[in-house]
């Protein structure tokens, strides 16, 4: 089922689905008389990129996800206090982004971009509140290393003390990683770190798991911008970039509904 369901999500996703509008309408174009078809795919092939690759479009579509939860004020105080001290944080979960092994590269390198930015953020958020312990996050799916493991040697590098670090290593998703840290963090109030954009579907998971999670996204793909320039209008793969991510989690969130997971 697991791979049944990243196939479906690859397949569905901007780029992919583009190529196979575009390759199904060069066969109708190229090897059969029915040429009306093969220039309507190839035609909404190229419609779709060109939205996709589009800053309006692609904002619209990620904003929406990443304005669920805004960034928060690092200052956590309890509401209950009458004195307005700084409400404790024992655990900062870090959820896993993906990497690529090689140990050749140094460990900040083998980390992919979502995975560095979300670690940060996490590292962040422990200097802020000493005494409390970083829970990485990430199993190995197509790679013989656990994603936490390969955070977790960033992180020392990094400053962050050995024994301040807990591994979940076993986890193959979100769901997964939800499953396996509640055992971890008990009935204990904690921050959630990962993707502005995945955080929707990462608080519906932990919440339905019973836990208690204060939301900390990072790495937002959609910063607002008071004026446009002219090279808004053109297509870019950064935005193209966007588009995917913002596909890709509404597919999550569709698929977590369907299976009850949310």
């Amino acid at each position: 089922m697991f791979m049944i369901k990243k196939i479906i999500s690859q397949c569905l996703s901007p780029v992919p689905l583009i190529i196979i509008f575009i390759l199904a309408g060069l066969f109708y174009l190229w090897f059969t008389k029915k040429q009306v078809w093969g220039k309507l795919l190839v035609s909404f092939g190229f419609i779709v990129l060109l939205l996709a690759s589009n800053r309006q479009v692609s904002d619209r579509i990620i904003g929406y996800l990443e304005s669920s939860y805004m960034p928060r004020d690092i200052q956590l105080y309890d509401d209950s206090s009458d004195t307005g001290e700084r409400m404790p944080v024992q655990f900062i979960v870090v959820l896993g982004g993906g990497h690529t092994p090689n140990p050749d590269f140094p460990v900040s390198s083998q980390l992919s971009d979502t995975s560095m930015v979300r670690l940060i953020e996490g590292i962040r958020m422990y200097r802020k509140y000493p005494g409390s312990k970083l829970i990485l996050s990430g199993g190995s799916v197509f790679t013989p290393v656990p994603n936490a493991v390969i955070m977790a040697g960033v992180a020392q590098d990094l400053g962050v003390d050995e024994d301040d670090i807990i591994l979940e290593s076993e986890s193959k998703d979100t769901l997964d990683e939800a499953i396996l840290i509640k055992p971890l963090v008990r009935d204990e109030q904690f921050i959630l770190v990962t993707s502005a954009a995945h955080m929707p579907r990462s608080m519906a998971m932990f919440k339905k798991q019973g836990m208690n999670p204060l939301p900390f996204p990072a790495g937002h793909m959609f910063l607002p911008v008071k004026n446009m320039i002219p090279l808004d209008v053109f297509p870019d793969s950064h935005h193209l970039k966007k588009s995917s991510r913002a596909v890709h989690e509404y597919l999550g969130i569709i698929w977590a509904r369907l299976r009850g997971q949310i």
